[in-house]
């Protein structure tokens, strides 16, 4: 009986082990499948793809505000975190791509433009018709707003500074729909929002550098019609159609 007792008792303790070393491989595969996950998500984040929210609507018709966009950080050749340096990029940025960038004035914010001039490229308005290398440039894709009236603004005297050779300084008054003619530097960019009349752009406070553009949005994932009265707006006010749609 004794030896019956010592077996059962020896057949339990091996059950026991079993089950114990099933459950800590079974969290540990769990605990690897988790950890893998999360540095898989941090790739990906870092040089490859990131959400990114319309905050304005600067951009209308193209983006509206409320819609959630992934943006193709290769692209443009992604920053390497915490050392100021890019990944190669697979072109450069073109005229007329819509990019995502560091706001030159408060790089902590992120603003979404379109490139209109690129280094080299003289740029100016007449009229509110954008004239790039002396051509006039058709944007089908450029919302105006029929009684906003042209204005000045003081934020315009930085552009004195780069206006064409034998342009006048003195009698230089530009306005929203009147300005330039301006050579876009080496590494800059000038950008524009396609809601003209209604856009933070270039023209108030300058160039855009190459090393501030994140990336290019390439879809719209999510959208909604913000909704001041109504703090459920996002899951209340989806705009359907846009989900999937692809940004030109």
């Amino acid at each position: 009986m004794d030896n019956y007792e010592h077996k059962r008792a020896h057949a339990l303790r091996r059950a026991n082990r079993r089950r114990t070393g099933s459950r800590l491989a079974f969290f540990v595969h769990w605990a690897n499948i988790v950890v893998v996950s999360l540095a898989l998500f941090v790739v990906i984040r870092a040089f490859g793809v990131e959400a990114f929210k319309i905050a304005s609507g600067s951009m209308e018709h193209t983006l509206f505000e409320g819609d959630f966009l992934l943006i193709n950080k290769l692209v443009y050749g992604a920053g390497i975190p915490g050392s100021g340096r890019k990944l190669p990029a697979i072109h450069a940025p073109r005229r007329g791509d819509v990019v995502v960038f560091s706001y030159p004035v408060d790089p902590r914010l992120n603003y979404v433009k379109r490139i209109v001039g690129i280094p080299g490229d003289t740029v100016q308005m007449r009229d509110g018709t954008l004239v790039r290398n002396w051509q006039p440039v058709h944007e089908d894709y450029v919302q105006h707003t029929p009684d906003e009236a042209d204005q000045s603004d003081d934020d315009f005297r930085w552009q004195k500074a780069y206006l064409v050779s034998g342009a006048s300084i003195e009698s230089y008054h530009p306005s929203r729909n009147n300005w330039g003619p301006l050579i876009v530097p080496p590494h800059d960019y000038f950008v524009l929002g396609d809601n003209r009349d209604n856009s933070s752009d270039s023209r108030y406070w300058g160039f855009v550098a190459d090393s501030l553009v994140r990336g290019q949005p390439i879809v719209v994932y999510y959208s909604y019609a913000p909704d001041i009265g109504d703090r459920l707006d996002w899951l209340t006010r989806q705009r359907w159609k846009r989900f999937g749609e692809i940004v030109h």
